[in-house]
């Protein structure tokens, strides 16, 4: 059967769900642009003309993966509710045990990065999409006046930080700390950014 002709951002949109599969399935280091194709059932030059390296179909799968947690913590954060109830209710979604999907894929990213400049520059600019997204609402509360927050892009920093280090706990350890820990000990380090005064 003869396969379909797709719009040029259809087919993109394709390659990188593809791609994103073929990450979680094998690891970064073992994909290659061939198990992109064959997965598919198009050629490995479809692929290339594309993204024209495997490093920057990598790359741009990343940035595809992030978009849809970028979206779901922008719409946490939007919320018609107080500026601490939106970062605990981001908190409690993007925690390891939370819903935020794909922590072995980010994982993988992160390793990735250390070797691949075009991942390490995409790892980045979401990094700071996603601190910046928390800041500001930290600062929308300390002006406010819901809590005290002298920093609000440090105590982004801070509980990403935080975040992270659960996640890597959870996914790469697993079973060595108890959700209900990893959830009291976000939940106690978000209460610590939002000072005494937090409700």
């Amino acid at each position: 059967m003869a396969r379909v002709r797709l719009a040029v951002a259809e087919r993109r949109e394709e390659l990188l769900r593809a791609t994103v599969e073929q990450i979680a399935a094998r690891g970064v280091g073992a994909v290659r642009v061939a198990d992109v194709a064959e997965a598919l059932g198009v050629s490995g030059a479809l692929v290339l003309y594309h993204f024209s390296t495997k490093e920057k179909l990598v790359a741009a799968a990343f940035a595809y993966a992030a978009e849809g947690d970028l979206a779901e913590l922008r719409r946490i954060l939007g919320r018609r509710t107080s500026a601490a109830r939106r970062l605990r209710a981001a908190v409690r979604w993007y925690a390891p045990t939370g819903q935020a999907k794909g922590w072995r894929l980010w994982i993988e990213g992160w390793s990735a990065a250390l070797r691949e400049p075009a991942l390490r520059e995409v790892a980045a600019g979401l990094d700071r999409q996603w601190k910046a997204a928390l800041a500001e609402v930290f600062a929308e509360g300390a002006a406010a006046g819901e809590f005290r927050c002298a920093d609000p892009e440090a105590a982004a920093c801070r509980l990403t930080a935080l975040l992270d280090g659960l996640a890597v706990q959870a996914t790469v350890y697993g079973g060595t700390l108890p959700r209900t820990t990893m959830l009291r000990w976000a939940d106690e380090a978000l209460t610590r950014e939002l000072g005494a005064a937090a409700v």
